[in-house]
């Protein structure tokens, strides 16, 4: 395996979001070169400022991002069965970019929620909403982080062995497409 870049993207802004946590495990668990948090604060989508500014220049910097990282590890929290206004936000924002830098990017899904689901239907909402990108989505496993409040030591590793057995193999299958793609 050769060395590669991860760019991480929590649908959660709080800093010590699980879903921020899960998404530093993994690339801890990936054992990745080089690791990068993408910044979702951005404003609003709003066509009428997009006309008269542009797009903003942090979306514009998010897009860069996406496209020179070697793969993309997403995390989203459960809103209301759906992904959070951040999450569509950020993907709305970096569709009116320029290059299409989702195209044929290896990405990786996982959630972490309260709820004992661990957000299966939040993943469900990305991965329709990521269907336009065209990227290496991979398939699996499904990483579902129930019962986030219980899920993490203090240190922010994840307990318990099966969601770190279950994290690993998805981060080795990501790596594996990153080969496949070079």
């Amino acid at each position: 395996m050769s060395a590669y870049h991860l760019l991480g993207l929590s649908g959660s802004l709080r800093e010590a979001s699980t879903n921020r946590l899960l998404i530093r495990e993994a690339a801890r668990l990936g054992q990745v070169t080089s690791f990068t948090e993408g910044d979702l604060q951005l404003p609003l989508y709003d066509g009428d400022l997009e006309e008269s500014k542009g797009v903003p220049a942090n979306a514009q910097m998010l897009a860069r991002q996406i496209k020179q990282a070697d793969a993309i590890v997403i995390s989203t929290p459960e809103y209301n069965q759906g992904i959070s206004g951040v999450l569509k936000n950020a993907l709305d924002w970096v569709s009116r970019t320029e290059g299409s830098p989702w195209a044929g990017k290896p990405v990786a899904i996982m959630s972490a929620a309260a709820g004992r689901a661990g957000g299966a239907r939040a993943q469900y909402a990305l991965r329709l909403a990521l269907q336009p990108f065209r990227t290496r989505l991979m398939q699996g496993p499904e990483v579902m982080v129930a019962a986030t409040h219980e899920a993490f030591d203090e240190a922010g590793r994840l307990k318990g062995d099966s969601y770190v057995k279950m994290l690993t193999t998805l981060m080795d299958a990501l790596k594996a497409e990153v080969d496949l793609t070079r």
